[in-house]
């Protein structure tokens, strides 16, 4: 087999452990010996295709003039194989030494594209007065030999990234078999100028030969040969590089399975929309049971009735699905007019003569009897309780963590209350919670697997899709909570009442009923957000200064009424805001 030294016509030893071919010779020096003076270097490379289909490379650079203090050889590693993939070339088993066998120090500095090697050529000097200094290096390359239908290719860029000058390079190629073609291009890196001389090695043919002169700083020498089928092989290695266009690729696969993550998102709609829709057409035909006066007269008088003797409360967590604050402050105001408790203004703090500017503090007082005929509500009790924990009378001001821990038991059995009733199936905060939940999840799992799906495949569009589907279970979840055929007929008769107290008139009730009656309805107004205009109505209907479950300071007169119980209500719901379990619904 022919070696280097019948490519140059002289014998110069090379010695490759990894070469197949025949022993090396010794004799006169090569054209490489004698660079003549300046900057460049000459470089006899040997490569070596080995029974793995491994490139295993020898450079032997000489160099002319003064050797550099270091020199580098960067290694183009990556490099685009088609429209989707980039094909690898990993370089392995670098090791440098001088003439001598000394040990040379490279670093290796291994990027995305390229690999770049800089080696200590300090100590490098020449092996005899005269003679050229020399710095031979070795390394391995992966992935340069492919096959490619009933052929083997070596397709590698041989010569590049050098930091001096090319005076002259000369390459061989030995492998397992004996080339079939080859070619070569040198010059600019998309130069398609072949290079200086090409061969196999004389009339056998046994050994691809490149020799190529003057390449300057930025041009190469690519060299491709190609072998029988049956030739080792070790690549291609290939690599999807991330790209926004390619990553989110519309395919058949990718567009299925967003169509099927949107058609079972449409079916989840669907039948929502019917449930709802059945609430809403229940809601049609009930309403205007609800739409009127809601007293009975009896013998001893006019008595409030709410439609369905639903309590404030309850009203407030059938509308809106939630137990929140509105619904506690109504509730407190309900207790106190049902005469569990009665309600003080306490005077402002200031100069005598303007206590009556504004109002700082509420006193309340735990009725010693509770009302005959009347019976609290377990979430009733556990409110009442919360408030008079620590004695009988108690300020607002002082309402502390101890009352919004038990408030926390009180909203718990007003959810279990609406099951407890018929309302709901199941408790409307477990039903929303769990699709919040799901949705979150499904968002965070679908944002994870889109940066999995961009970076390893084509198929990050099908990611995108669990997102969507994630975020739609997220915001949908706060509609889940699905009443029954009965919580429904209830809501359309409250939202009759409601109907009913934004047209009313004092006139509907008789004279002497109205301060009692419009009081009933203060706690109802307070869920409907109707409040201002009932405690206005209400005021008007005093024939003294005074409630039987609101009072106020000495200097109150009827026109400080309105003003007061709006201001408590209002200072009522910032305190229970204020409390864990419900500062997420202020």
């Amino acid at each position: 087999m022919f070696g280097l030294p019948a490519l140059l016509g002289v014998t110069t030893p090379l010695q490759d452990s990894a070469q197949p071919g025949t022993e090396p010779t010794s004799g006169p020096p090569s054209t490489l010996d004698t660079v003549e003076a300046g900057d460049g270097i000459a470089n006899q490379m040997r490569l070596v295709i080995d029974r793995d289909g491994v490139l295993r490379v020898t450079e032997r650079i000489s160099f002319a003039g003064e050797v550099p203090e270091e020199f580098t050889r960067t290694f183009l590693v990556r490099e685009p194989y088609d429209s989707e993939l980039d094909q690898l070339y990993p370089i392995d088993g670098v090791r440098a030494e001088d003439h001598a066998g000394s040990r040379v120090d490279v670093q290796t500095d291994a990027g995305r594209e390229v690999t770049r090697l800089v080696m200590d050529t300090s100590q490098v000097s020449s092996p005899t007065p005269g003679a050229v200094p020399t710095l031979v290096l070795r390394y391995e390359v992966r992935g340069a030999t492919v096959h490619l239908g009933d052929r083997v290719e070596l397709d590698w860029l041989a010569v590049g990234g050098y930091s001096r000058p090319v005076a002259e390079t000369q390459i061989e190629v030995d492998a397992p078999l004996p080339p079939s073609a080859l070619s070569c291009a040198a010059g600019d890196p998309r130069s398609t100028i072949y290079c200086t001389s090409s061969g196999m090695g004389g009339h056998e043919a046994l050994i691809a030969q490149f020799t190529q002169a003057e390449l300057a700083p930025g041009e190469i020498l690519r060299i491709n040969v190609n072998y029988p089928g049956e030739s080792p092989a070790y690549g291609p290695i290939t690599d999807r590089p991330f790209s926004l266009t390619s990553a989110f690729r519309i395919t058949p696969l990718t567009g299925g399975v967003f169509a099927a993550i949107l058609l079972v998102l449409v079916g989840g709609l669907v039948l929502l929309i019917r449930a709802r829709g059945r609430e809403e057409r229940i809601q049609r035909a009930e309403m205007a049971a609800g739409d009127h006066a809601p007293v009975v007269c009896e013998s001893s008088g006019m008595r409030f009735e709410p439609p369905d003797g639903v309590h404030p409360g309850q009203i407030g967590t059938l509308v809106d699905e939630q137990a929140d604050v509105v619904d506690i402050t109504a509730t407190v105001v309900d207790l106190a007019v049902r005469g569990y408790m009665e309600i003080e203004e306490l005077p402002a703090s200031g100069r005598a003569g303007v206590e009556r500017l504004a109002a700082v503090d509420w006193r309340l007082f735990r009725s010693a009897t509770p009302p005959a005929n009347d019976r609290l509500l377990p979430y009733e009790q556990l409110v009442l309780d919360a408030l008079f924990q620590d004695g009988d009378t108690i300020r607002v001001s002082d309402l502390g963590e101890g009352f919004a821990d038990r408030l926390a038991e009180a909203r718990d059995e007003l959810y279990r209350d609406m099951v407890h009733l018929g309302w709901f199936a199941r408790r409307p905060n477990k039903v929303r919670n769990r699709w919040t939940t799901r949705g979150m999840v499904l968002t965070a799992a679908g944002m994870v697997l889109t940066v999995v799906l961009a970076i390893q495949t084509t198929l990050a569009f099908i990611g995108l899709a669990v997102i969507i589907a994630g975020a739609a279970v997220t915001v949908g979840a706060n509609y889940m909570p699905a009443k029954t055929a009965r919580g429904s007929t209830v809501l359309a008769h409250t939202l009759g009442f409601r109907r009913y107290l934004q047209r009313a008139r004092a006139s509907d009730i008789p004279e002497e009923e109205r301060l009692s009656v419009f009081s009933h309805y203060l706690p109802y107004a307070i869920i409907f957000d109707n409040v201002n205009v009932w405690v206005r109505i209400l005021a008007t209907e005093l024939r003294n200064e005074d409630l039987p479950w609101f009072h106020g300071p000495d200097t109150w007169h009827r026109d400080d009424v309105a003003r007061s119980i709006s201001t408590f209500v209002v200072t009522l719901s910032g305190v229970i805001s204020s409390t864990r379990p419900f500062r997420t619904f202020i």
